[in-house]
């Protein structure tokens, strides 16, 4: 008797992990897009083609921002730059990120939101990881906003190679972190839009604090050789 004689169906293919949807379409928002991180994010998304809004505290500093660097980029506060975006990067500072979120939580539900920020300190001997009490700045942010479908993204990338206009294509992969694969999926497919960029897919919410904090191993490979280092996944 065959599989499918005894009544039960066969078992799907498993999807492809290259197999991402089309995301040209969706307009992406970044809170903290006046800063150099968020900036340079800013940039890349809308030279590849999509809507990108930046929000400030101050709509008129995002928008003095988004004049400067033109492909089409809008400013707007940070609760118009949320209530429009399809996509939501939060690229504020460490010491603000609860804060900046807790007063978005009405703006951000049902949005898919990519938190990019490395709760970092810095002393004499360099920069070192911070561990937030919920585990992760990815985690911190999934408790304070319930109703949003909080991603982890975008950490390991240099601002500075970001913003540089002569640099066509960078030479990185994008680590993404999620509950639910159509989200993840997403991200990825969004890191791919920029030239150069990969997005791979690295677990749940609960490793985040690892791919935060290895940021401040970045920061000292790039003060050691003098680099703006990103990071290559490899066999996959």
């Amino acid at each position: 008797m065959t599989t499918n004689d005894s009544g039960s169906a066969p078992k799907p293919p498993a999807k492809d992990p290259w197999d991402l949807p089309d995301v040209s379409g969706l307009t992406v928002g970044v809170l903290g897009g006046t800063g150099p991180q968020g900036r340079g994010l800013a940039y890349r998304f809308a030279r590849a083609g999509q809507k990108v809004i930046i929000g400030s505290r101050a709509a008129d500093r995002a928008q003095t921002a988004a004049d400067e660097l033109g492909h089409g980029v809008e400013g707007a506060d940070n609760a118009e730059c949320a209530r429009r975006s399809d996509v939501v990067i939060v690229a504020v500072p460490w010491d603000g990120h609860a804060k900046t979120l807790e007063s978005l939580r009405d703006e951000l539900a049902g949005k898919l939101v990519i938190d990019c920020v490395n709760p970092l300190g810095f002393d004499k001997k360099g920069a070192y990881a911070l561990k937030p009490e919920e585990g992760s700045a990815a985690e911190q942010a999934a408790a304070l906003l319930p109703e949003s479908r909080v991603t982890a993204a975008f950490h390991h990338l240099s601002a500075v190679l970001l913003q540089d206009e002569a640099i066509e294509e960078i030479d990185t992969d994008v680590l993404v972190l999620g509950e639910a694969r159509a989200d993840t999926d997403l991200v990825q497919a969004l890191a791919g839009r920029i030239p150069g960029m990969r997005g791979i897919f690295a677990g749940r919410l609960r490793n985040a604090h690892q791919v935060e904090s290895l940021v401040a191993n970045l920061i000292s490979v790039n003060r050691r050789y003098k680099a703006h280092a990103g990071l290559r996944t490899t066999d996959v």
